[in-house]
């Protein structure tokens, strides 16, 4: 689901919040094609918490809810602008993409678009 090792995570608070946005937009994707529903707000949160316990970090909750709420703008937007087929490839790239192993143009996109999406709430929230 989420990577495993502290390695495959950048060292600095602003590379984790990316990530974990890259990372919960993947989930919300995937839980959205398999199962039909979006994940809440608080189940992102959740899982992201479970996420940086995995990798010894914390975020206040405050943080996970609002990264769990960009990860949703972010997935619900991709899941409107696609066909289904293009939809399950993405999500299928981007999970797959949660592997250091894996090298994928596509992620490294969406990558950017979410460092934007922390740079912009970053800004909004004075952090």
């Amino acid at each position: 689901m989420f990577p495993n090792s502290a390695a495959s995570l950048p060292a600095d608070e602003r590379g984790v919040r990316v990530a974990l946005v890259f990372a919960l937009t993947a989930e919300r994707l995937s839980t959205f094609y398999e199962h039909g529903q979006w994940l809440t707000e608080a189940q992102g949160a959740s899982l992201a918490a479970e996420w940086l316990a995995r990798t010894r970090r914390d975020l206040p909750l405050v943080a996970r809810r609002l990264l769990s709420g960009l990860s949703d703008g972010l997935a619900r937007q991709l899941a409107e602008s696609l066909s289904r087929e293009a939809g399950l490839y993405l999500a299928h790239e981007m999970m797959e993409s949660l592997d250091p192993r894996h090298s994928s143009e596509v992620a490294l996109s969406l990558m950017g678009e979410c460092e934007r999406l922390v740079d912009m709430a970053d800004g909004e929230d004075g952090g």
